[in-house]
């Protein structure tokens, strides 16, 4: 690419990718991957030529592009080539496609295109090639199992197992045989040597979720495994060599927890050398339609069914205060009460529980009212969440008539939220 935004030459892989098997040859690139007539930073979006220019250095965003299937998720970065004077003439730009999340409703795997779903897309895919040690953080039901999941498909122990351990409720003797094993003989009814989740997951990857909930004499012997890469199976007298890369979750405030030391020091800065915080769904409510569609698609057994664009509607203003779990739910309750191809209101309302499904808050004037002067920023923020609440759930609709773009609309928003 030359400095002015246009493509000099592109390798096959890129013209079938996004191009479409098209010329792109003196074409922006800005108007290939976003049909944008403009920059992309002067189109509300970060751009890797311009951030790469003033920083002389390689630089590296993640956007929603466009390509013959729609929009997906790209990793882009930027490298500047300096001419004979030193100075900067040309790019060569690499873009990878993201496999492991969708920006269209999915049968399986992440979903979304918010800005807060893209941020920690974004934290995911810089993480997932090392073997740093990663701590999802988030409120309950946020899905942090599966983004547990897309980060080890993304590493480079794709190949390798993926083992899921619940810390809750766990004692020392089941924490200890489950985790590390244990030899025949070991306790009464260990008629045969069995293999620790450690062992299984050599190679690949170990998840612990809610290690929050971890005792504190348990925490030890975690640590140890973590600090030593070694571990003994319960009543083992050898020190067996661990090989996976770790993964903890939880929804507690851990560093709260050492602070009222309810959790070790030491192992929390052990275990959150990469931290991610997977957002809850208010925080991305833009995404409630496509999230409602991709998990129809997941729970309901008859196929092609759809919600009423009422439905649709009425899921993108409700606050779900289990996130996508509750969501999930009340679709799936939903699909068995509908008896036709389409599912409404009606459906969803049927066995509605009040107390954890509220409404948003609504304006009680028909129109948009404000009482004296108050900044500009908090203007905008009052209007914009009244004309949301107010108009629905077509967003493009509403972009157009506020006279701006669908995605600047979604980054507003999500600002306001």
């Amino acid at each position: 690419m030359s400095a002015d935004y246009r493509i000099i030459a592109a390798n096959a892989a890129y013209t079938r990718e996004f191009g479409g098997g098209r010329e792109l040859a003196g074409r922006a690139c800005y108007e290939v991957s976003h049909r944008f007539n403009v920059p992309c930073d002067q189109a509300g979006e970060s751009c890797p030529l311009k951030l790469s220019l003033e920083a002389g250095e390689p630089q590296r965003v993640l956007h929603l592009h466009h390509t013959p299937r729609g929009e997906e998720h790209v990793l882009v970065e930027t490298s500047p080539i300096r001419d004979e004077t030193g100075e900067i003439a040309y790019f060569v730009e690499t873009m990878r496609l993201v496999r492991q999340a969708s920006s269209r409703a999915a049968t399986s795997g992440l979903v979304g295109r918010s800005p807060a779903f893209s941020s920690m897309l974004e934290k995911m895919m810089r993480v997932a090639p090392s073997d740093a040690a990663v701590l999802l953080l988030g409120e309950t039901g946020t899905g942090k199992e599966l983004v547990a999941h897309a980060i080890h498909e993304a590493s480079a122990r794709e190949e390798g197992p993926f083992v899921a351990v619940d810390c809750a409720g766990m004692t020392e003797t089941l924490f200890e045989a489950e985790l590390f094993g244990y030899e025949k003989g070991a306790f009464t009814g260990a008629t045969h040597r069995k293999q620790g989740l450690v062992e299984a997951a050599s190679g690949g990857t170990l998840f612990l979720d809610e290690i929050g909930e971890l005792p504190l004499s348990l925490q030890v012997k975690l640590l140890r495994l973590l600090e030593t890469g070694t571990y003994r199976r319960v009543g083992g007298l050898d020190w067996l060599p661990a090989d996976f890369r770790l993964i903890t979750a939880t929804h507690r405030d851990l560093a709260a927890m050492v602070v009222a030391e309810s959790f070790r020091r030491d192992l929390y800065f052990r275990i959150n050398t990469f931290p991610i915080r997977t957002p809850a769904l208010h925080e991305r409510s833009s995404d409630i339609p496509l999230l409602a569609e991709s998990l129809l698609a997941r729970v309901d057994r008859k196929p092609g069914r759809h919600f009423t664009a009422a439905a649709l509607d009425w899921l993108a203003v409700q606050r779900f205060s289990g996130n996508i779990r509750e969501l999930r739910n009340l679709i799936e309750r939903a699909s068995l009460l509908a008896d036709g191809d389409a599912i409404d209101v009606g459906h969803l309302l049927e066995m509605t529980d009040p107390p954890l499904v509220q409404p948003a808050e609504r304006d009680a004037a028909s129109g948009f009212r404000v009482d004296g002067l108050i900044d500009l920023e908090t203007l905008e923020k009052r209007y914009l969440k009244w004309s949301r609440q107010t108009h629905g759930g077509d967003m493009d609709a509403l972009a157009r008539q506020l006279g701006i773009s669908t995605r600047t609309l979604y980054r507003k928003l999500e600002r306001v939220n």
